[in-house]
């Protein structure tokens, strides 16, 4: 029988509304700021929306409160869509052609193909530790 995970918001501790409306109050500074780079003039906008976010952040934190939770459900969302697409790509294009190259190649590192012979032990060269070394191990 299936059980559904709970959903990661209700198991995630929110950060705090401070930290959260300092974070965005940088993203959107740096937002204002970028086009100064290229000798552009500051964004407006940016420059505005970072300067609320700065001061309800300081005098104001509890307001930010649903747009936590709401910036948090997002998040959620995204790690749910984008983490099985990344795991997939990264297995369907990295670990699978190196894979059929290993097979063309003949190569078996992991010795899973095995013949029939009298023992499968494989000496060690150099020769391990003495067996008396490993009675007392703690």
């Amino acid at each position: 029988m299936h059980t559904p995970r709970p959903s990661p918001p209700e198991g995630l501790q929110l950060p705090t509304n401070r930290s959260f409306g300092l974070v965005f109050c940088g993203f959107f500074a740096l937002l204002a700021l970028f086009p100064l780079l290229s000798g552009g003039s500051v964004r407006l906008w940016s420059a505005v929306a970072s300067a609320a976010f700065g001061a309800t952040a300081l005098f104001f934190p509890s307001v930010l409160t649903p747009l936590n939770r709401l910036w948090m459900r997002f998040g959620a969302l995204l790690h749910r869509i984008v983490s099985p697409i990344v795991l997939a790509l990264l297995f369907f294009v990295v670990i699978t052609p190196f894979g059929l190259v290993m097979r063309l190649l003949g190569k078996d590192p992991l010795k899973l193909r095995s013949e029939p012979v009298q023992t499968y032990w494989i000496d060690r060269e150099p020769p391990g530790p003495q067996p008396e070394s490993l009675n007392n191990q703690f």
